[in-house]
């Protein structure tokens, strides 16, 4: 993985944009509230997502799952900054599930934009499980 990427050097705007954009294909007929998703990826890639909702609403998407599918459908790599937007294009705080699966998928550092400025992974985590804790314990 490489090395930390500084805020200053990471167009947020640039990351706020591409998730107002994914939020636009956002599939909400029953919350109604779009919410979109995107990250830098440390190849310099800008992946994105949308939420997908369900009938059966325990099968809804969030937009940092359709991210991630995106992520590993280009190329796979790790997340170096990570913004997501509701529908009147504001910044959101992911929901703890989204939070853990931005953690699988990071880079070393990795930060968001959130509602309380830029925080690292680590900071909207905290002492978070993860694949090193599993590391041996296939077949087991």
């Amino acid at each position: 993985m490489n090395a930390v990427t500084p805020a200053h050097e990471i167009d947020w705007d640039a990351l706020q944009d591409a998730a107002r954009a994914a939020m636009a294909h956002a599939y909400v007929p029953y919350s109604r509230y779009p919410v979109g998703a995107a990250a830098l990826t440390d190849d310099g890639r800008i992946v994105s997502g949308c939420n997908i909702e369900n009938a059966s609403y325990g099968l809804t998407l969030c937009a940092e799952c359709s991210m991630i599918s995106q992520l590993n459908m280009t190329g796979g790599g790790h997340l170096v900054a990570f913004t997501c937007v509701d529908g009147e294009g504001e910044i959101l705080m992911p929901c703890g599930r989204c939070r853990q699966l931005l953690y699988e998928f990071r880079a070393p550092g990795m930060q968001l934009l959130t509602v309380s400025g830029i925080r690292t992974m680590d900071e909207v985590l905290p002492d978070a499980f993860g694949p090193q804790h599993l590391e041996g314990q296939a077949g087991k």
